[in-house]
């Protein structure tokens, strides 16, 4: 018996499970719809999809550099605990690994092709598993990373040298040290959108109303700070974190001349875990309250 898209999409619809392991078990079932439920829950799928909905701010954030390719990549689970686990942190770092060697083209493209292994997971571990983004980059010249605990994690791209060099491998390591530290929105100044810069000076001028500034002074005090703000959330105008007296521009002009070759931070990459991720709020009076309220 043969099956169509459609077929796939209801299996889907009435057990929760993924796209890709319900093409298998139609294929298992020669097209049987009922025979593939059966086959999605004899596997576990379908109870594992229901875990899905879940929310998954903690995890893991790891970062892996191997020749010219860098990858960081976030990994959710829901608690601290399965974080910390082996399995987890292996396939966390599994993950990293296949990025580098596959290239996916996106998270999509990733979530695919590892859905029958986050499955597993998830069933092993009994908590949902999120393959939540990533980032790549190639370079020609010389990448850098750097990794908080498993919970930021940082790539830095510098042309005009190769990491041989331990000037250059020790920059690396500072600027993204900083990154992590002082979370730069921008590489420069030109980098900064208009967006971006109109809402901030919605935001400053809203607040200079609020301390009651005159209305005749409010736009030249936020043209001012608007000067300023490259300083604030652009990388290389940003006081270097090791040493305020310089930028990370100054920083990196500085190593140019040890090295003897003109460096260029050309990229950066840094992802928090479970940064956007609305964690819920477990209340343990509601809850007792709600059990025994008969509700």
């Amino acid at each position: 018996m043969s099956f169509s898209a459609s077929d796939v999409k209801k299996l889907r619809e009435l057990t929760g499970a993924g796209m890709m392991a319900c093409k298998k078990a139609l294929n298992e079932t020669s097209g049987d719809m009922d025979g593939a439920v059966d086959f999605l829950r004899t596997k576990g799928l379908a109870a594992a999809q229901k875990k899905q909905s879940r929310i998954a701010a903690e995890g893991a954030v790891s970062t892996m550099v191997e020749g010219n390719t860098g990858v960081v990549v976030e990994v959710n689970c829901e608690t601290d605990f399965v974080s910390k686990g082996d399995d987890f942190k292996a396939f966390a770092d599994g993950i990293a690994n296949y990025i580098l060697k596959e290239k996916p083209a996106d998270i999509t493209a990733l979530k695919t092709a590892k859905e029958s292994e986050v499955n597993e997971l998830t069933l092993k571990i009994g908590e949902k598993i999120d393959i939540r983004r990533f980032a790549m980059t190639t370079s020609t010249g010389a990448l850098g990373s750097y990794n908080h605990s498993g919970r930021i994690g940082v790539l830095v791209n510098i042309e005009g040298s190769d990491s041989s060099n331990e000037k250059v491998q020790e920059l690396l390591k500072d600027v993204a040290m900083h990154v992590a530290a002082a979370s730069p929105k921008f590489l420069s100044a030109d980098d900064i959108d208009e967006t971006f810069k109109k809402k901030e000076a919605e935001i400053y001028a809203a607040q200079l109303k609020e301390e009651g500034k005159p209305e005749n002074m409010i736009e030249k005090i936020v043209e001012g700070k608007l000067k300023k703000l490259s300083s604030e959330v652009c990388l290389l105008e940003q006081k270097f974190v090791k040493d305020p007296d310089m930028t990370i521009r100054k920083l990196v002009e500085s190593v140019s001349k040890e090295v003897g070759s003109e460096l260029k931070v050309v990229g950066f990459h840094k992802l928090i875990l479970g940064e956007g991720i609305e964690k819920k709020e477990d209340n343990l009076a509601e809850e007792v309250a709600k059990m025994t309220s008969g509700n």
